[in-house]
């Protein structure tokens, strides 16, 4: 399958340019996915995809997986166009008991974190074996809260993204790319 990739795109009232090709993606997805399938051999883990940026990364990710796991969604967002607002926005929860399960957290990125932090305590009240947090992206300058990330597949600076799940007020999803402000 062939891409036409562009250099740079605009979305709305600004302009971004390329920052990390679809290849690169799909490469730290699939270390990510060795390093799960080696630590939740025989344990079918639930992961937990928050929506909607993270559906493409749990899409691929699924793909690489090849132990036996089982995902359930959920919305939640702290973001309002370019920035955090720090308001989790909840708008479908999760159905699944996870008393006594392996959970795994599937972000499409974190930067302050803020999302997690409202989300991860109302998930331990439920009990799980574990909770661990997967994110494709993680801005560590952007940090504000205290959660460690388990699995992180690429590191990046406190820049403004969009593409590959990641919007910027709905557009820009779809990219197969990820692409950052100018």
């Amino acid at each position: 399958m062939e891409t036409t990739q562009q250099k740079f795109i605009t979305l709305h009232d600004k302009q971004f340019s390329i920052f990390i090709e679809e290849k690169r993606i799909l490469s730290a997805i699939e270390t990510i996915a060795k390093k799960i399938n080696d630590s939740y051999k025989d344990k079918n883990p639930l992961l937990i995809p928050v929506l909607n940026g993270a559906f493409m990364f749990a899409a691929d990710l699924a793909k690489f997986l090849t132990i036996n796991c089982e995902f359930s969604f959920i919305k939640a967002s702290s973001y309002s166009g370019t920035s955090s607002n720090g308001t989790l926005q909840e708008k479908i929860g999760l159905s699944e008991n996870i008393n006594g399960r392996h959970v795994i957290i599937i972000e499409d990125i974190i930067d302050t974190g803020n999302t997690l932090a409202r989300l991860v305590p109302e998930l331990e009240l439920q009990l799980p074996a574990s909770l661990k947090l997967c994110a494709l992206l993680h801005k560590p300058e952007a940090m504000k809260a205290d959660l460690k990330v388990d699995y992180i597949g690429i590191e990046i600076p406190n820049d403004f993204i969009v593409g590959y799940g990641l919007d910027y007020d709905g557009l820009g999803r779809n990219l197969r790319d990820i692409y950052k402000i100018v």
